[in-house]
């Protein structure tokens, strides 16, 4: 049997118990309701949850953006040059153990209650892991590449285009999948705790009545985003498989810094 197929199974075996633990009194409905019953709620507010998915998606987008992309290039800033990294890496560390959660409301009183400040929460907790993963990606590049491509007169934005990045991007796609996965939750939770909108917002009004199913049809909207986010990813993955040798990627990357760098300006 292939680990495919065996996976497969696992999910279709979940989801019977799903169906059939509530249904047959084992656990309460009001601890969890049925598959079916809970599909059935999401259907029944199709309107209202594809309303607060809208909202949601354009907050982790906009987070995911910021979070992901900013993060990216500080880190491979930071990890390139050795001073801002033994200067900017410990304060960077120890900001992220602290559970950025309890600055939420500080967020809420600069910016209000609106998608602002759920979109700056997010991406300051997705910002942080990306960054880090990048910058300690850039250690495990080849001295002599960025030695080559420096020698070569590449600027500093050509050595983190074509070779500190590409070189650098199995460990910047881990870092990018902590970090957008972050963003999802930072945009949910934020949602949950201070907002009129979203789908943050729904699990939250519903639990406060009771509504079991109605929760976890949101709470299925939020694992299927998180499921979407994660197959990119992969994806990503896939296409960028070239790099994984790291050293004939950036050699390559850094040979075509240097035929860039050495042509006649115009």
């Amino acid at each position: 049997m292939s680990a495919k197929t065996l996976h497969h199974l696992i999910v279709i075996g979940l989801l019977m118990l799903w169906e059939l633990l509530p249904r047959t009194g084992l656990i309460p409905e009001l601890f969890l309701p049925s598959l079916s019953s809970t599909l059935l709620a999401g259907w029944n507010e199709a309107a209202e949850y594809g309303h607060a998915l809208a909202v949601t998606l354009y907050e982790v987008a906009v987070s995911m953006a910021l979070a992901c992309g900013g993060g990216i290039l500080l880190g491979a800033v930071v990890g390139s040059l050795p001073r801002p990294r033994l200067l900017i890496m410990p304060m960077v560390s120890s900001l992220y153990a602290v559970p950025l959660v309890i600055l939420y409301p500080v967020f809420t009183v600069w910016l209000g209650i609106g998608s602002e400040s759920k979109i700056a929460f997010a991406s300051i907790y997705g910002f942080l892991p990306t960054m880090l993963a990048t910058a300690a990606g850039i250690q495990t590049i080849d001295p002599q590449l960025l030695l080559a491509a420096r020698s070569m007169g590449a600027t500093l934005s050509q050595r983190l285009v074509r070779v500190i990045i590409p070189a650098a991007i199995p460990t910047v796609l881990s870092g990018l999948r902590i970090g957008g996965a972050l963003v999802i939750v930072g945009v949910v939770v934020s949602e949950m705790l201070i907002s009129s909108a979203g789908i943050g917002y729904l699990i939250s009004r519903y639990r406060t009545i009771l509504d079991s199913p109605h929760v976890f049809a949101g709470v299925l909207l939020v694992l299927f985003m998180a499921i979407a986010f994660n197959t990119a990813i992969r994806w990503v993955e896939r296409k960028a498989a070239i790099w994984q040798t790291g050293t004939r990627a950036g050699q390559s990357a850094a040979d075509e810094v240097g035929s860039g760098a050495m042509q006649p300006a115009t």
